[in-house]
């Protein structure tokens, strides 16, 4: 366990220490994953340049009440979206209550500071048809497209998110139990089932694919590029691009979208909510909940299309 750096901020300017410390703290105490810590520095950093640019320059530890409305406000005048914004705050409301718990501030700047309100929208979902020719888009002749359907397969089968898959290494799998182990936000473990079909294809890549991409080199890495190195998740999303255009899908899709379509199939098939709560390794039911308003939404829309009265 690395130590966290005491620090004296003596700098008025010295944001970059501050925001260090801050998220020293938080990768001690919560645990919370790279790209969350790198997503919290980056809110930081935006704000701190917006305080350089527009606030003379001014210090985060000056920040006042007035200054943070300010922000809040020149965030919805650039057209960030409402839930841009609210997690921007979010982020603000966790720095300065950190700062304050550490005798640094007298005064939270954030205190009874609203979040703007956020319409829940429904996740864009495909529907098994759709799913199906998605993933039987890739060429499996070749190298590359064997690698993509069995890279589509898991994530479909399994429900996991991108930045799981993507660094997905060997040790991570059981394929004779067929399940796959991660650890996923919040540095907690899952091990969830990878169904027969996705199982069948990892294997098959895995004895004829990932050889011929690694020509010879060494990797811990399961789904490897022409380069012998893990994929980016810049890269996959490239790839969920190419096969929707392939596949003839007209909706808005990524990665995330066949997390969704795993979450509402399962219950669009009789899965109770706890039970996909637990695959999605989501700490909060209320989180899953959306996925039980989607699978309504599709029953709605069959029995509008089939019922006599519908």
């Amino acid at each position: 366990m690395r130590p966290i750096k005491q620090i004296k901020f003596m700098e008025p300017n010295d944001s970059v220490k501050m925001v260090d410390y801050f998220s020293d703290s938080l990768w001690l105490e919560d645990g919370l994953s790279k790209n969350t810590l790198d997503s919290y520095r980056r809110d930081l950093h935006l704000f701190s340049v917006w305080l350089r640019e527009t606030q003379d320059a001014l210090c985060l530890l000056k920040v006042t009440h007035e200054h943070i409305l300010g922000y809040l406000a020149y965030c919805f005048d650039c057209g960030k979206k409402p839930r841009t914004t609210a997690r921007c705050l979010s982020v603000l409301k966790r720095f300065y209550q950190f700062l304050l718990r550490e005798g640094k501030l007298r005064v939270d700047p954030t205190l009874n500071v609203e979040a703007p309100k956020i319409t829940k929208g429904l996740p864009s979902v495909l529907i098994e048809d759709e799913v199906a020719r998605l993933i039987e888009s890739p060429e499996t002749h070749t190298l590359i497209g064997l690698r993509d359907r069995s890279m589509l397969e898991t994530l479909y089968s399994s429900g996991l998110r991108v930045s799981e898959l993507v660094p997905l290494k060997l040790n991570q799998l059981n394929l004779s139990d067929g399940v796959v182990r991660v650890l996923g936000k919040g540095a907690k473990e899952r091990v969830l089932p990878l169904g027969e079909e996705a199982v069948d294809w990892v294997v098959r890549y895995l004895q004829e694919g990932r050889p011929g991409l690694l020509s010879g080199r060494l990797s811990d890495a399961v789904f490897v590029t022409n380069r012998g190195s893990s994929m980016s998740r810049q890269a996959f999303w490239n790839l969920i691009q190419k096969y929707v255009l392939i596949s003839g899908i007209k909706k808005q899709v990524s990665p995330h979208t066949l997390r969704h379509a795993f979450a509402t199939h399962l219950l669009n098939h009789g899965a109770d909510l706890r039970s996909v709560q637990l695959l999605l390794g989501h700490s909060d039911v209320s989180t899953t909940q959306i996925y039980t308003h989607v699978a309504r939404e599709r029953l709605k829309n069959i029995h509008q299309q089939h019922h006599p009265r519908g």
